[in-house]
């Protein structure tokens, strides 16, 4: 088969069968991330206050730790009722913590113990910072998920 221009910008790779393996997003342990641009409209239709809970409870968080990573005081935090809606920050962090500590689970082999240890301890690559500490910035969470991938590499964290 000869590949032209137009065939190529047409052609998808997922229509070969023996690369169809890579069109499957696996993660064990039953949770997949939350693509892009549902993670965007989700952010911006604003989560239930009671999904904090249900993502704490992933890995063990506090609800301190909680409430600095969504950018609020823990008195804050209690003070919004479950069925009340977050804001567009508060859910975004919410949900980029959700993909992490998804990230993180799959990484650890889904040792919940050895995530909350690991979010909580001091790295050098982190400029000697634990990761929870710098989850309250988006970037914060693109750095921490940087140093995930590295791991999922065998490549020094």
């Amino acid at each position: 088969m000869s590949l032209n221009l137009e065939t190529l910008f047409c052609f998808s790779f997922l229509d070969m069968p023996e690369l169809k393996v890579f069109s499957d997003k696996y993660v064990p342990y039953g949770a997949t991330t939350t693509p892009d641009f549902k993670l965007i409209q989700s952010s911006r239709d604003g989560l239930l206050r009671s999904y904090v809970d249900q993502i704490s409870q992933m890995v063990g968080l506090t609800d301190n730790e909680m409430a600095y990573i969504l950018g609020m005081t823990s008195r804050n935090l209690h003070r919004i009722s479950p069925d009340k809606r977050l804001g567009i920050e508060a859910s975004e962090r919410l949900l980029l913590l959700r993909n992490i500590l998804i990230h993180a689970m799959d990484t650890f082999e889904g040792k919940q113990n050895v995530v909350l240890s690991w979010l909580r301890t001091s790295i050098p690559e982190l400029n000697d910072q634990a990761p929870v500490t710098l989850m309250d910035t988006v970037t914060g969470f693109g750095l921490v998920n940087d140093v995930l991938g590295r791991l999922d590499y065998g490549l020094p964290a």
